[in-house]
């Protein structure tokens, strides 16, 4: 199975797939019913995120000059700041219903995690990319109602070298997250899950779609730093029956 074949509004489920629980496939289709306006393309959905993000992220990187061996110290230190806020964002309010955000538990825990669990870990068809990647309107707000102001402060306090390198990798680091997020959801013969460490990853992604693990593990989408750092990581053993890091459940 290709990620060409993931691209198609055509049924994409490869050799290995399993037939679907009957509480997951009556779930799909009304979410599809109710969620999915009949002019929604998960190919376009899935470019728009991608160039959008690479545009922002070079756009970036051509205002940079004369970079100092201190400013270059943003990339890392971003990048370790972005994997902390993915970690609280996924381990707080999109799996704990809290205020105004609670639009975000209910797209995460009541929706994505009714269409996925770890018996049904992959896309139908393009139109269930909806389920996985962020709404194009929320990363123009991203961009626009945090980046701008995070690059500005920035500017102010350090350099628009550091501004610029933190907009490149905060942007980076949301598309990385984003496209790993969608390989997770393929099909598990394709060449994407094929890649060094995908298996890795995609595992312990599919951990955390266990409806009885979800609260309690596997918060990091795309790399495990802050799941290891505060006790939160599980693994799947060979046995079937699983393993904790640190069961603290």
């Amino acid at each position: 199975m290709s990620v060409a074949g993931a691209g198609s509004a055509e049924d994409i489920h490869g050799p290995g797939s399993v037939a679907l629980p009957a509480r997951i496939r009556r779930f799909r289709e009304q979410y599809r019913d109710l969620r999915i306006p009949d002019y929604y393309s998960g190919v376009f959905h899935l470019g728009f995120t991608s160039v959008a993000s690479v545009a922002v992220v070079v756009f970036s990187i051509l205002q940079l000059h004369s970079v100092t061996a201190l400013e270059w110290l943003t990339i890392p230190a971003t990048f370790l700041y972005a994997n902390l806020a993915e970690y609280l964002g996924h381990r707080g309010p999109m799996h704990h219903p809290a205020g105004f955000l609670r639009l975000i538990y209910e797209r995460h825990t009541l929706q994505h995690h009714r269409f996925f669990t770890d018996e049904a870990m992959q896309f139908d068809s393009s139109r269930d990319f909806h389920a996985v990647l962020f709404p194009p309107v929320l990363m123009v707000f991203f961009i626009t109602a945090f980046a701008l102001p995070v690059w500005a402060l920035l500017v102010w306090l350090f350099s628009a070298n550091v501004a610029y390198l933190f907009v490149a990798t905060a942007i980076g680091y949301f598309l990385n997250y984003e496209l790993l997020h969608f390989a997770y959801h393929t099909a598990p013969d394709s060449w994407v899950s094929r890649l060094p460490g995908m298996q890795v990853l995609r595992q312990l992604h599919t951990r955390h779609h266990d409806p009885a693990l979800m609260q309690r593990y596997n918060f990091n989408i795309s790399y495990p730093i802050c799941d290891a750092l505060f006790g939160t990581l599980y693994r799947h053993n060979s046995g079937g029956a699983g393993a904790s890091v640190e069961d603290r459940g």
